[in-house]
């Protein structure tokens, strides 16, 4: 099952991006409710290993299941 960023935690720190090895790390349209640039999983190119959430920083802005109510493209 894909990570989901969730949207509102992000606060668009990106390292993700650079570990993710399969590029489904995509950054969000517009701010999140903190104000802050976020990014999100395209779950359909997840391959579900776990290194976006063991190198983010924000705590708890990566959890390892698929949660599309809590993951957004536009903020």
């Amino acid at each position: 099952m894909p990570h989901t960023i969730l949207t509102d935690r992000c606060e668009g720190v990106a390292v993700c991006i650079d570990s993710c090895p399969v590029a489904c790390i995509h950054p969000g349209e517009g701010k999140n409710a903190k104000g802050t640039n976020f990014y999100w999983i395209a779950f359909d190119v997840c391959i579900d290993c776990g290194i976006c959430q063991q190198v983010c920083p924000v705590d708890g802005a990566i959890v390892a299941e698929e949660r599309p109510h809590l993951q957004r493209q536009r903020g």
